[in-house]
């Protein structure tokens, strides 16, 4: 087991415009693990902390491209200029670091941080079809229910860690009831971008004491300004971040219900977290 934790890194945050730029250079404290590899002032910061989230991927960084164990590449960066919407549809790693994880109990204007995801890498990752996908998921018990979940980076232990720790507290357990995880599908709403739970990497807890974005802001689009609303318990979130999950309560276009491993986007905002 490694604790990885980064101070907060200087990310430009996603304020009515977005930038498609972090800085090169940041001071960093030691990393304390014994799989990942040594940080390089060359490589961009982004980059860095992708190879120490997945240290099980060997991934590696040259020439503006992630190159991966068995020495297939996806670009970095694309060097794009995109504002938020055109970020979320087409993504590519450095604009996934590009936006902060706002942890606030109510997120900053724009601020999604972890919503942006790099579909090259993920389907490379996890899957490029649902029957790839599949064929990776175990199921694990989840508070009386059998929750597919893929064995991909170990997911399937971290979030079994999750459980095992969430079950110490019994006044939590009925939002975790009912919950659901893989699901091959479109984000609600697009044509042309996967979901999370299509790599078998999320939960979706109790819808009952769960709040999204549009169910409290009927018709908003993506840049009015949102009426806020949560009902998760900070203990549950503490709990799921702790081992990688990224919460969608902190994103503005908020979706409580939801938890992602996104361990790469935690460590970016100086969280520390458990990879087993």
């Amino acid at each position: 087991m490694a604790i990885i934790s980064i101070p907060h890194l200087m990310i430009i945050t996603c304020l009515l415009g977005c930038s498609s730029d972090i800085p090169k250079q940041v001071n960093r404290n030691e990393i304390t693990t014994d799989s990942i590899q040594e940080t390089k002032v060359d490589i961009p910061d982004g980059a860095q902390v992708l190879i120490k989230a997945y240290p099980q991927l060997n991934l590696r960084y040259a020439d503006n491209r992630i190159i991966f164990a068995d020495s297939s590449s996806i670009i970095y960066d694309d060097n794009l200029e995109k504002d938020c919407a055109s970020k979320m549809d087409n993504a590519d790693i450095e604009d996934m670091f590009s936006i902060k994880y706002d942890r606030e109990d109510i997120p900053t204007y724009l601020a999604d941080g972890g919503r942006c995801r790099c579909e090259e890498f993920f389907r490379k990752v996890y899957g490029n079809t649902k029957q790839t996908v599949s064929n990776k998921l175990v199921r694990i018990d989840w508070f009386g229910q059998k929750l597919p979940i893929t064995t991909v980076n170990s997911i399937d232990k971290q979030l079994k860690a999750v459980a095992k720790e969430l079950s110490q507290k019994t006044d939590l357990i009925k939002y975790l009831k009912n919950s659901s995880s893989f699901n091959w599908r479109m984000v609600r709403g697009t044509n042309n971008r996967l979901s999370a739970h299509s790599y078998g990497i999320s939960v979706d807890i109790n819808t009952k004491y769960s709040d999204y974005w549009l169910w409290k802001n009927p018709k908003a689009s993506e840049t009015d300004t949102l009426k806020y609303a949560n009902r998760i318990p900070k203990d549950i979130i503490t709990i799921f971040e702790k081992y990688g999950f990224i919460w969608g309560g902190h994103w503005y276009h908020y979706d409580t219900m939801h938890f992602e491993y996104r361990p790469e986007i935690l460590i970016n905002a100086g969280v520390n977290v458990v990879i087993l």
